[in-house]
């Protein structure tokens, strides 16, 4: 399957407004979803605030019964450990189809085998 998380715009009182403040200095609840591949949603944690990491929401998650089936994995962003359950991409290596793109590369035009596995991740 798949997993990422999202922040969705809120509206709070200023006394409670604090830990809801994103890294980019919105405010927002951190939501993470899971889908399989047949894109069903298979679980969802919200409420969360948006200091919150991705990595703490999953953490918290995997503490409240949210499990990987066996010989499954989820493809995971940068947000996320590389694990046997969570497939994240390279550190540190163009990612976005976008970044590829920008340089004047051709799909078929990678540096190495990071950069071939991360946009096809």
């Amino acid at each position: 399957g798949a997993l990422d998380g999202t922040h969705v715009p809120i509206t709070i009182g200023q006394d409670k407004a604090s830990p809801y403040r994103n890294r980019k200095g919105t405010l927002s609840q951190n939501v993470m979803f899971a889908c399989d591949f047949d894109l069903k949603f298979t679980f969802i944690s919200s409420g969360w605030e948006g200091s919150a990491s991705d990595a703490g929401v999953l953490r918290s998650a995997l503490g409240k019964g949210f499990t990987v089936p066996d010989g499954k994995f989820y493809l995971v962003d940068g947000g996320y450990a590389n694990t046997p359950s969570f497939l994240a991409p390279y550190r540190g290596v163009k990612y976005h189809l976008s970044e590829f793109r920008r340089r004047g590369q051709r799909g078929h035009a990678y540096a190495n085998y990071k950069e071939l596995f991360n946009p096809r991740h």
